[in-house]
């Protein structure tokens, strides 16, 4: 069985990208937009990228932004994957194809809208309106997003939302993911990695036998 595979979202600086792969982060997550605080420059984000030095995958994280915009960010950094966060519709997202990630709030059937993106994350439900998009360290029901894993399979799916050392192993088995995202978390402060908190996820995640189904 292959263990699963983590995403690093809001990584900052060029020490916490070394650390996070270090520790075994396949993905890393640059937030871009600019109502975040982990929003990055792209000159820092460039760092960033050099300093991991193809050792992940660079996923750019956007909300909304034109599709120009995403284009040219992605050239200059050197992104892998582009991950909307937003209200974008299929049409947006057509250009990016199987580069795209769309992210969802909550296990929602809007996904089978999206036909042609490579990947979809799904990260907790709003609670209220106005509520920041991502990185807000809440839980929910991931076993909602059982059935929606095996229906857009073979894609990728990533599970997010409150997703820590402590309730890694459950949010595994109750949604059947093996793509994982993990952010505030992990945190001291927002954008800023707690090496223990992260050493810690990735030890749970080594021992982590997927349950048996009869």
């Amino acid at each position: 069985m292959m263990k699963p595979q983590v995403k690093v979202c809001g990584i900052t600086t060029v020490h916490d990208a070394r650390f996070a792969v270090e520790l075994g982060a396949a993905y890393l997550g640059l937030n871009f937009y600019t109502g975040s605080p982990r929003f990055l420059s792209v000159e820092l984000a460039r760092e960033i990228a050099d300093a991991v030095e193809g050792r992940a995958v660079l996923v750019g994280v956007f909300v909304n932004a034109p599709s120009a915009e995403v284009q040219d960010i992605a050239d200059a950094v050197g992104l892998d994957l582009l991950q909307f966060h937003g209200d974008e519709t299929p049409e947006a997202l057509a250009p990016f194809a199987e580069r795209a990630i769309k992210a969802f709030r909550g296990a929602t059937d809007e996904a089978d809208r999206f036909e042609q993106v490579g990947g979809f994350l799904f990260d907790a439900p709003t609670a209220a309106p106005n509520t920041p998009l991502g990185g807000t360290g809440r839980t929910w029901d991931y076993s909602t997003l059982a059935p929606l894993i095996s229906r857009l399979a073979p894609r990728p799916v990533f599970v997010a939302g409150g997703i820590g050392p402590d309730n890694v192993r459950s949010a595994l088995a109750q949604s059947g993911a093996s793509l994982l995202d993990v952010c505030s978390r992990v945190e001291r402060a927002p954008g800023v990695k707690d090496p223990d908190l992260l050493s810690r996820l990735f030890s749970e995640i080594a021992s982590y036998e997927e349950p048996h189904v009869p």
